[in-house]
């Protein structure tokens, strides 16, 4: 029973083996993946956009994206063909996020990091100036 599950993608029951959904929902995917490949495939659409596949094909943004995220369709054949940042939305053509979003990340850590280090001189500056007559007056 623990190999029962719900299809993520149509909420039926199925026997979950090797994929994480259905058989019907992988044969649609197959079936819209087929689409797009063909499409992509022809020397005079190479140089199509996200826009124009998802209008000839009729396959939603999302699974084309999925499709580039996965390895199925190498965007390095499709000068033109970008999927939307995973933070902002915007176009990119690698990774999961834009290069704008990854340096706001890095500079929140570097931020988070200078200050825990800024706390942390601090503590030792306190520290190192206790006396015997610090310490003597803090326990009264």
């Amino acid at each position: 029973m623990e190999h029962l599950k719900n299809c993520p993608r149509c909420g039926r029951l199925f026997v979950k083996s090797l994929r994480a959904i259905c058989n019907d929902c992988h044969r649609a995917i197959e079936e819209k993946f087929q689409k797009v490949y063909a499409y992509m495939r022809k020397q005079k659409n190479r140089s199509a956009t996200m826009m124009r596949v998802v209008e000839a094909t009729g396959v939603e943004k999302e699974d084309i994206s999925q499709f580039i995220k996965e390895g199925r369709l190498h965007i390095q054949q499709f000068p033109n063909l970008e999927y939307p940042c995973e933070s902002c939305g915007k176009g990119i053509r690698a990774g999961r996020i834009c290069q704008v979003c990854k340096d706001d990340i890095e500079n929140g850590l570097k931020a988070e990091t200078v200050a825990k280090d800024q706390k942390e001189r601090e503590e030792q500056e306190k520290k190192r100036h206790l006396t015997y007559q610090t310490l003597h007056e803090r326990l009264k």
